[in-house]
């Protein structure tokens, strides 16, 4: 099988290209980056994307593709409006348009997030554009499309925190693991399932937190 995934160098992006790594299943990945991983593998192609991400520009990569892993995204506040507006919505778009033309028989699974509001009514700024492409994106008409929605994801492996929320969260995890489990899920949980579901599929189109740690 042939793979397509976005934010190979994130923490859930770069687990799935590790497990896509070390299946038998996947014959070949092509990573749509905007650094390099270090990774080798012989089945790995990165394609730097500068920052404008022209999906033109790498075209001929993008037939045959069987499964879309898009895990591109940003935390909330680290960027302003525009440009979260931009990584949330108009690159994944861009992408699946492309896409549907090219390998419209493809599996796509997108990394969203808990919250995303699909009547695109919400004030709050991300379930608004979560929810936003989500509607796009299954429009378009692919073989099959899958959308993840994670509550707060605990890092397996240590990392620097993106904010002192994060760190907060990283501290009490084990008690809200415990007292409130559908508002957690492991980093690496959360990467086996949206792997899996690529390969597999899945009788659901949106994976609410429950859904993740019940796969």
């Amino acid at each position: 099988m042939k793979v397509l995934i976005t934010g190979s160098t994130g923490m859930i992006g770069g687990a799935i290209t590790d497990l896509c790594i070390a299946s038998e299943k996947i014959t070949s990945i092509i990573s749509l980056t905007r650094r390099g991983s270090e990774r080798n593998s012989e089945k790995l192609t990165e394609l730097f994307m500068g920052s404008k991400w022209d999906y033109k520009e790498v075209e001929e990569y993008l037939s045959d593709i069987d499964i879309v892993y898009y895990c591109l995204g940003v935390y909330t506040g680290s960027v302003n409006e525009e440009m979260f507006i931009k990584l949330t919505l108009d690159f994944p778009l861009e992408l699946a348009e492309v896409l549907i033309s090219k390998s419209p028989n493809c599996r796509f699974c997108l990394l969203s997030g808990q919250g995303a509001d699909r009547t695109e009514e919400s004030q709050v700024l991300f379930a608004k554009y979560k929810g936003m492409i989500e509607n796009k994106i299954s429009a378009l008409g692919f073989k099959s499309f899958h959308s993840f929605r994670p509550a707060y994801i605990y890092p397996v492996n240590k990392r620097k925190e993106p904010n002192i929320a994060y760190s907060f969260f990283r501290l009490i995890y084990p008690i809200v693991s415990k007292l409130l489990p559908n508002k957690t899920v492991k980093s690496t949980r959360l990467a086996n399932t949206i792997f899996e579901v690529g390969i597999n599929g899945h009788e659901k189109e949106v994976l609410e937190n429950i859904d993740i740690l019940r796969y």
